[in-house]
């Protein structure tokens, strides 16, 4: 049946959508370890050859060079600034080959006397094979070949998986298989890599989750595996090995006792036949460890935590969180009955009755979430842990045993009325229909879930498993409400109000300040046994949101609009302007429907702009009961503010999305706020707002749209006027707001071109009002930066104790224009792509700057520029940006470097991505919607891109980067941002000598400078 080295296989175990073209495979080597193969039909494009040939493509794998992006910082880009532009391709374009590798070996497992140790086992794993010794050997590869990689570590797995062009699928399993046979483990690459595993750590530091976190394993009962710290320093591991611990020793103890066959699954998505994809994994894995399939247990004889605690956390942010959590069995093998599900069903709801919607009107909460997260941390082998987590006002804050006092309240009425089978049935349906209808994730996340999930489902139900409701089971949901009581509760407050006295305690590792109380006994006996149920609090009702309609619209007829491979405008007047495609790719019952309402006088100055984000926030806090049920019957509603428009997004299951839209638009037009909601949406904005720029590399990229942006309303400056802000100013603001607006939109997917102009009507009647003049919208204009600009810009850290410093160099290009921009866009993008790796590879892996290093184009209202950004906790900006540019310069002798065959393996590997097809619906949508946005309109931007990307040739590269990088040229433009950590001394950037020019007036220098006319 299989290849030799194979003992099991099976093409028929895995359950699958009937809407899923792919086929799978679950096999099992001699060694133990289990693989999922699947072929993927749409990784082949129509020309291949693959299928037929399979070895005339496998054999092409040159060495060349990538980066490791390890666990990603989360991106808080801001919207103008959007970046790498690179699309995705149409329907008749390729996807790319993934595979991931979930090891069943996690942080539990770190010996106590060096803590962090198996995250820093998962880097180490990157750093050469005795098969491919050099360090960036894999990454190189992947990078040349259009790929990209990942890696995390959780508390019982670890995970790592890459994605690269189709055909390079077998070159780079070569590479990964060594992972997991031969690593290497060098010391000196070791003692490099303890500063990438400190400086991650320094990434969370400032983290309020993270400290939370930390302080739950500290406070742990003392030798439980969460009573431990997971992610490893640079303290953690050199002082284990100051104490005269082996710690490479240790490292292959660790890799030698769990990194074998039986504990290991593997993924591998492709274009070539099962056959083929399985005689690779028996071919490139049978020389891995063997071993029994017999994962790592931990002996636990008590409860995780003591009882009847209350502890009080000092916040970084100015936040209040009311933390509960409740410690249940372990669930994993109950998974068709998802009872713990059910319980977060109803007690995280936010419809009418909930307890969310009666903390609200009470003042006391603006958010809450409930449930077992996806965290290793609470889904473990040993307990499920159930959280319930609730954002707090000022006044909540007083009130949080009174709080509590209404969770149980809410419980005992759970307990009353008994389990409902009519709710779990709402819920059995939603997960089939999600599961029978899911959208693609990008191939390489696909492959980590699948990966992981081989860990918790048997095989056949490893998609399933997540969406199935099959067992109702009415006394286990009573049996876990019985885990629901005050002596089985932990209580956490998170708070900037934390008041330190002679019993703060101290977190030795995040250096977090806390109090431990106890809570009296006559609180946990209220608790336990509430005297009355608050009317208010009651069941949710049966949601109208559920849909009933799945056909598809899409037909196969030459004469479809369906057929065109870009949007058309079907409505253009002066009120609204509408685009509209059919799907005819997914062909699912979803649409995307997407909106941007430019508003009268909404950012004509700072006090408009204000206005206008407070009648946003208070409106979505108007809609929440509404577009929650939506949510729930996964139909989204996303509101937000960008410039002078609202952006309005409701897309997911199209049944019901006119229903919504309707409802949405009919509380819109007449909305106007009350007091109470007045004043606590007002503190809740006043609380964003301080806690902006927190984070020094979002801090970095505010600055520098600060200096680009004609038109950019400072925080501070926002902060300043809303304390004085009154309700009545607000209600007169609001009749001005919509007295005018103008409508732009998309509405793609299941929808036929008729029931596009039904929902243009719908705004048409609900909007009745004059349409705004083009000459009345705001227009963002741009700096234009002089000819040889050097700019300086520097800034301290806003929050006090954040350590980590940032450099942010920004290069200047040029507008956009109809003739030159699509092969200076090829240039920029190919630029990138060759520098990127060793950008990386000098600046993280070798000199071990920080752990954030990156350089990326920048797209800014249609202004192209180049960034390179460095994060760190060790260096001060002058010596970063000293490092930045001692790279910079290196780069000529690197591109003159370069053969023919790596530029064109360089070319190959953006010419993939840029016709890599569109994983789902939502790619595909948001990739118009930022062609709408820009006003560029250009829906096959990728592929015009990849034609100009055929004639570039390695001259053109070198020029554009003398001409736009090198500083003795007049077009090279720079401006610099840093961002100064608490432990670096601003003065340092007084005793600097050199031709650049500091801004010290940002509104003298704006005040002097020309713009660029407005493009979008």
């Amino acid at each position: 049946m299989g290849a030799d080295g194979c003992v099991w296989s099976s093409d028929d175990t895995v359950i699958k959508s009937p809407n899923d073209r792919r086929l799978y495979r679950v096999i099992q080597l001699e060694n133990g370890l289990c693989a999922l193969l699947v072929h993927d039909p749409d990784i082949c494009s129509d020309d291949s050859k693959t299928l037929d040939n399979p070895e005339d493509e496998q054999d092409d794998v040159e060495e060349g060079q990538s980066d490791y992006e390890d666990e990603d910082e989360e991106s808080e880009e801001d919207e103008e600034d959007e970046g790498d532009d690179k699309g995705n391709g149409t329907s008749s374009q390729t996807k790319k080959a993934a595979a991931a590798m979930c090891v069943g070996m996690g942080s539990f497992c770190d010996p106590v006397e060096a803590q962090g140790l198996a995250h820093f086992l998962e880097h180490m794993l990157f750093m050469g094979s005795t098969e491919f010794p050099d360090e960036n050997e894999y990454d190189s590869f992947l990078s040349k070949h259009g790929g990209s990689s990942n890696a995390y570590t959780e508390c019982e797995h670890t995970c790592y998986h890459f994605e690269v062009k189709r055909e390079f699928l077998k070159g780079a399993l070569m590479r990964f298989s060594q992972f997991f046979i031969s690593p290497l483990v060098k010391m000196e690459a070791m003692e490099r890599e303890i500063l990438a595993v400190d400086s991650e750590f320094n990434q969370a530091l400032q983290s309020d989750a993270c400290r939370l976190q930390q302080l739950q394993c500290h406070t742990a009962v003392t030798g439980h595996p969460l009573n431990k710290f997971f992610w490893g320093n640079k303290k953690s591991l050199v002082d284990a090995m100051e104490k005269g611990i082996d710690l490479r020793e240790k490292i292959l103890k660790l890799y030698r006792d769990y990194y074998h066959g039986g504990l290991m699954k593997l993924v591998v998505i492709g274009g070539e036949p099962l056959d083929i994809l399985e005689s690779w994994v028996v071919e490139l894995f049978a020389n891995v460890q063997k071993g029994p399939g017999v994962k790592p247990e931990f002996s636990v004889k008590e409860p995780i935590w003591k009882a009847g605690k209350l502890y009080r956390l000092e916040a970084v942010k100015d936040v209040h969180i009311l933390d509960l959590t409740w410690t249940l069995p372990c669930l994993r093998q109950d998974y068709l009955k998802k009872s713990e599900d059910y319980l977060a069903h109803l007690m995280g709801h936010e419809g009418k009755g909930s307890l969310h919607s009666f903390l609200k009107a009470k003042g006391w909460a603006t958010s809450i979430s409930a449930g077992v997260s996806d965290e290793g941390i609470h889904r473990s082998s040993l307990a499920y842990i159930f959280g319930m987590s609730i954002h707090l006002t000022d006044s909540g804050l007083e009130q949080i045993f009174d709080i509590i006092g209404f969770v149980y309240q809410y419980l005992k009425l759970l307990r009353e009325v008994s389990p409902q089978e009519w709710i779990f049935k709402e819920l059995q349906d939603i997960g089939n229909m999600e599961f029978r209808f899911a959208e693609e994730q990008p191939q390489d996340d696909y492959a980590a879930e699948l990966a992981a999930n081989l860990h918790v489902y048997p095989a056949e139900h490893v998609i399933y498993g997540d969406y199935v409701y099959k067992e109702w089971d009415k006394e286990m949901i009573k049996n876990l409400l019985g885990f629901f009581t005050p002596e089985n509760m932990r209580i956490d407050v998170v708070s900037k109000s934390f008041k330190k006295s002679e019993d703060s305690r101290y977190e030795p590792w995040f250096g977090s300040h806390y109090t431990e109380e106890d809570v009296s006994p006559s609180l946990m006996k209220l608790w336990r046994d509430p005297p009355e149920i608050d009317g208010s609090l009651q069941l949710p009702s049966k949601n109208e949101f559920i849909p009933l309609d799945f056909s598809v619209r899409a037909n196969n007829t030459s004469d479809d609009p369906g057929n065109l491979s870009s949007p058309i405008c079907i409505i253009d007047e002066p009120l609204i302007k509408f685009w509209y495609k059919l799907d005819n790719t997914f062909k699912l019952p979803r649409a995307n429907t997407y909106f941007r309402i430019n508003l009268k006088g909404a950012y004509d100055d700072v006090k408009s702009c204000l206005m206008t984000e407070l009648f946003i926030n208070l409106l979505k806090d108007e809609l929440n009961e509404i577009i929650y049920q939506a949510s729930v019957a996964k139909l989204e509603t996303s509101v937000s503010f960008f410039s002078d428009k609202l952006e309005l997004k409701i897309y997911g299951f199209n049944d019901k999305l006119p229903v919504l839209l309707s409802k949405v638009l009919a509380v819109a037009k007449s909305f106007l706020p009350t007091e109470e909601r007045f004043k606590v949406i007002k503190e809740d904005m006043e609380r964003t707002l301080k806690n902006t720029n927190m984070k020094p590399l979002s801090h970095s990229s505010y600055l520098r749209l600060q200096v680009l942006c004609e038109s950019f309303y400072d925080v501070d400056e926002k902060l300043c006027l809303l304390t004085d802000l009154s309700l009545a100013d607000l209600k007169a603001f609001i009749a001005k707001l919509l007295s005018q607006l103008f409508i732009e939109g998309i509405c793609h997917g299941n929808l036929l071109e008729e029931e596009a102009i039904h929902i243009s009507d719908i705004f048409k009647s609900n909007l009745p009002v004059q349409p705004i003049p083009v000459e009345m919208r705001h227009q963002e204009h741009i700096i234009c930066l002089p000819s040889g600009a050097n700019l300086v810009r520097d800034v301290s850290v806003k929050n006090k104790c954040e350590t980590n410093s940032v450099v942010e160099l920004y290069f200047q290009i040029e507008p956009e224009n109809k003739i030159e921009s699509i092969k200076l866009k090829a240039l920029i993008d190919l630029f990138d792509e060759i520098v990127d790796e060793p950008c990386f590879n000098q600046l993280r892996t070798k000199e071990q700057l920080g752990y954030v290093v990156e350089s990326s184009p920048r797209i800014t209202y249609r202004i192209f520029g180049f960034c390179f950004c460095v994060q760190s906790s060790k260096y001060n900006p002058v010596y970063l940006l000293e490092r930045i540019d001692n790279f910079i310069n290196s780069l000529q002798e690197l591109l003159e470097g370069l053969d023919d065959e790596s530029f064109e393996n360089y070319k190959s590997g953006l010419t993939a991505k840029l016709l890599e097809k569109d994983p789902s619906l939502t790619y595909e949508t948001n990739r118009y919607w930022n062609q709408i946005i820009d006003k560029r309109y250009m829906f096959d931007l990728s592929q015009k891109e990849a034609e100009e990307l055929k004639s570039i040739n390695k001259k053109d590269i070198i020029d554009w980067y003398s001409k736009y990088l090198v500083q003795s040229s007049p077009k090279c433009r720079r401006l610099a941002v840093r961002v100064w950590g608490c432990n670096t001394d601003m003065n340092e950037a007084e005793k600097e000598t050199g031709s650049f020019q500091i801004i010290k007036d940002l509104k003298a220098f704006k005040t002097s400078s020309k713009f660029y006319p407005s493009l979008c």
